[in-house]
């Protein structure tokens, strides 16, 4: 703990809470009103004009109170709502409140009638509550205020503290202009913007500092705090248009977010991910060694779809940066196109449509075909391709399938021991291969030849799987009846032009690597992907990290957790034990998870600490990273 003379002035309404009191004492008491919405909207109005100091607080303070229609007896409500409405960070830190309460000092133009059972709970007593009071008549209507209140008048925050002559360097904790013209009038030392629950231009603009939390106030003067390290403070870059919802729930959660519609470059990245914390890509934008090596700061990478070959995932791990993707989420999605592929394919429904669109009419059965009791081969019989298994079989397909790895068959499904004999008996061949660059050019020339005669193939994995000039020169003579592709050994960074030998051929399907391309999908995705960013920031938890040791932590109980990361090398366990032992240090928890190249110890501390033991964990030999949570 640091021991400090600073006293910490808090503003009230939109500060300690998330709302403007007022604003909600309104909304409750004019639910019967059929101009509440009108009425509620002017309050709102008249509540910003004041606080940002377009009229006098005087004005702002009648003309709202004359619009109430409230008693005392609803106040008794407002608090109740109140309280459900503290501002997260606040709630959050409330150790804070209650250790500092000697120094801490609220001072709001609101009414002490609320404020004060809501403070008390912060362990801020009534006496160091400076606010007005309401004025009611015999049957207790809030009819006024009690103009001789210093707080009643213009700028009254200015004389209030003034009144109070603090000793030490006071610092005011607010929203709006009537907070920062304390430090403006000179009465103040600092001014911070609190901007967590509203940005006020003007008090921004004011400020000494801007803090959109009270994790970063505690941060920047170094008091005790929840967090070790603010939120807002770590930095994420999105691209290649991730999903909105990411934005939104990475934002929601405190981060500094960025959203970026392209892919980048890697000179482009290597300029932009310097000071990134965490990195949101899909399949475009490639994390290479250089682009690692630039990032100073990087702790995530989040691929926000499956494949991950276009990351480095050995040498983050080098560098101890964890990565993530979204192995489940658009499963459901590649597999309904998938499934409407194989029915198109079979029916030639594609050349029909394109001969209509062309203003020919070629109303025929030739070359179209039921699916009920043909054969679906299944090239990879993971997630999606089991759940293509389970819908083609309901369909009345017979399947089979071929996996390097050994999968279980679901339902009647036949697993064929060599692709060969997969691609000999099958009518439709579907790829869900991964992403391992053995696997490319997996169908080829050969591969194709072992199909039946008009077989027809789909391929909604990789773009490198399939050779695609030996695929077009199949359905040009007329050993293959048609095709369904929708990835490309090389795509564009963004929309615009593209060619490929496929185009123009009879009864083949292209489509834009779309295949998990869904609003449920991407949806899903967004939030599946930041669930896990998050998890990682603020617990240390590895479960699903595709190039880490997977370790899942309980949650933290009052406790300070060490998160070491190093080269898997023996003794560095003894080690770390060693130097807690120095500095005294009980440990309420360890765990540790390791793969064949790195080491991941977290450990739980029951109690406070000196910095220094953070430099000797660091300076432990083969060190890769090092961080503190709270």
């Amino acid at each position: 703990m640091v021991e400090t003379g600073r006293k910490y002035v808090f503003d009230f309404d939109s500060t300690l809470t998330r709302v403007e009191a007022l604003d909600v004492l309104a909304e409750m008491t004019l639910q019967n009103n059929p101009k509440r919405d009108e009425i509620v909207a002017e309050i709102q109005k008249i509540t910003n004009l004041g606080i940002d100091g377009d009229i006098s607080f005087t004005e702002s303070l009648e003309r709202r109170i004359r619009l109430l229609s409230a008693n005392k007896s609803d106040l008794e409500d407002l608090v109740v709502e109140l309280r459900q409405k503290i501002s997260k960070s606040i709630a959050a830190n409330k150790d804070f409140f209650h250790e500092f309460s000697e120094h801490i000092y609220v001072i709001s133009c609101g009414f002490k009638e609320f404020i004060d059972p809501i403070v008390e709970e912060y362990n801020i007593p009534s006496e160091r509550v400076y606010a007005n009071t309401f004025k009611f008549d015999g049957e207790g209507n809030i009819i006024g205020f009690d103009e001789t209140n210093v707080l009643a008048a213009h700028n009254g925050k200015i004389e209030c503290l003034k009144n109070l002559d603090l000793e030490g360097e006071v610092q005011v904790i607010g929203d709006g202009y009537s907070d920062y013209v304390m430090r403006e009038a000179g009465i103040a030392h600092k001014f911070f913007a609190y901007t967590e629950n509203v940005h006020r231009e003007k008090a921004a603009d004011n400020a000494d500092h801007v803090t959109p939390n009270l994790d970063e106030f505690l941060f920047v003067n170094d008091l005790p705090r929840n967090l070790s390290y603010p939120k807002n403070r770590i930095k994420i870059l999105l691209l290649e248009n991730v999903h909105p919802a990411a934005f939104e729930n990475l934002s929601e959660e405190g981060f500094s977010v960025e959203l970026i519609k392209t892919s980048l470059s890697e000179e482009e990245l290597i300029e932009r991910i310097k000071g990134v914390h965490v990195l949101g890509i899909r399949s475009k934008t490639q994390v290479t060694q250089k682009v690692l090596d630039a990032a100073n700061k990087l702790l995530v990478v989040g691929a926000f779809c499956i494949g991950t070959t276009q990351i480095d995932l050995d040498y983050s791990k080098k560098k101890g940066v964890v990565v993530f993707n979204a192995p489940y989420s658009n499963t459901r999605s590649v597999v309904e196109l998938a499934i409407g592929q194989t029915i198109m394919l079979m029916r030639s429904i594609f050349p029909r449509s394109t001969e209509i669109h062309n203003g020919e009419w070629n109303k025929t059965a030739i070359g179209s075909q039921e699916v009920r009791g043909k054969n679906l081969g299944i090239v990879g019989y993971g997630n999606i391709g089991k759940q293509m298994s389970v819908l083609a079989e309901a369909m009345g397909m017979k399947v089979y399938y071929y996996d390097v790895n050994d999968q279980l068959a679901l339902g009647n499904a036949v697993k064929c021991d060599t692709l060969e004999d997969l691609l000999n008996v099958s009518d439709v061949v579907t790829l869900h291969v991964d992403d391992n660059k053995a696997n490319k050019n997996f169908i080829g020339e050969r591969e194709i030849n072992q199909m039946k005669d008009g077989a027809k193939l789909i391929n909604l994995s990789r773009g490198f799987v399939v050779d695609i000039d030996a695929l077009a020169s199949a359905l040009k003579n007329g050993k293959l009846g048609g095709a369904a592709i929708d990835v490309y050994p090389s795509e564009p960074r963004s929309n615009g032009v593209f060619e490929t030998p496929l185009q123009g051929l009879s009864n083949v399907i292209l489509t834009p690597h779309i295949g998990g391309s869904t609003e449920e999908a991407h949806r899903d995705i967004a939030d599946f992907v930041p669930n896990k960013i998050m998890d990682y920031i603020n617990s240390g938890n590895t479960v699903d990290a595709v190039n880490f040791p997977n370790i899942r932590l309980p949650k933290q109980n009052k406790a300070h957790r060490f998160l070491h990361i190093h080269r898997n090398v023996p003794g560095i366990m003894a080690k770390i034990n060693e130097i807690l032992a120095q500095y005294g240090l009980n440990i309420s928890g360890q765990y540790l998870s390791t793969d064949s190249e790195v080491g991941y110890v977290i450990t739980d501390l029951d109690k406070e600490y000196d910095k220094d033991v953070i430099k000797a964990l660091k300076k432990i030999e083969n060190t890769i990273k090092f961080r503190v949570l709270y």
